[in-house]
């Protein structure tokens, strides 16, 4: 067995042992989650300068959008089975999925918004980065990836959202409102 697949199992056989658990993975996984927590995140800076507020929703929805997309023709393109496809005994809490595994889209769209943010506002990292981490931990414990898939996810959506964030906003930013 590979370490990939025996991490998988070691996660993964997590699930079901406890109902608390069960619900905090659950909740770490839906991609409702964390649209509230930035879109409440965003509202409250926009009260301090609203401009930059919405130059940064908008750049997060887009960032986010082509992470989703680019990711979802890599896992076309890959066609990773996902491990509740190929495995036997994975314990799953919210199905199978029906498209590949590898990236995990969850990890991409999570970690671009982290590293966006991160840029951004660096005091958010203390708090999103444990979400983040959270969020890749359940993918796996919930049966839908593998822990490669997270982890390419979150290289993917980092790289992203730190590119966007230094590269496009901050000197986007200082190009229209010079200090």
């Amino acid at each position: 067995m590979d370490w990939d697949t025996a991490v998988f199992y070691a996660v993964n056989g997590w699930a079901g042992q406890s109902a608390a658990l069960d619900w905090l993975m659950l909740q770490c996984s839906s991609a409702r989650n964390p649209i509230l927590l930035i879109v409440a995140f965003l509202a409250w800076r926009a009260r301090f300068d609203w401009r930059h507020g919405l130059l940064v929703a908008a750049v997060l929805g887009v960032s986010i959008g082509v992470g989703d997309f680019v990711g979802a023709q890599l896992k076309s393109w890959i066609a990773r089975p996902r491990p509740c496809q190929v495995l036997p005994n994975v314990h799953e809490l919210a199905g199978c999925g029906a498209v590949f595994s590898l990236p995990s889209n969850h990890a991409v769209n999570t970690a671009t918004a982290v590293a966006l943010l991160g840029v951004l506002f660096p005091s958010t990292r203390r708090v999103a980065v444990p979400l983040l981490l959270l969020g890749g931990l359940s993918r796996v414990y919930l049966g839908a990836h593998y822990p490669t898939d997270v982890l390419a996810g979150w290289c993917m959506g980092g790289l992203l959202g730190v590119t966007v964030g230094y590269v496009i906003v901050k000197k986007l930013w200082l190009k229209l409102y010079p200090t």
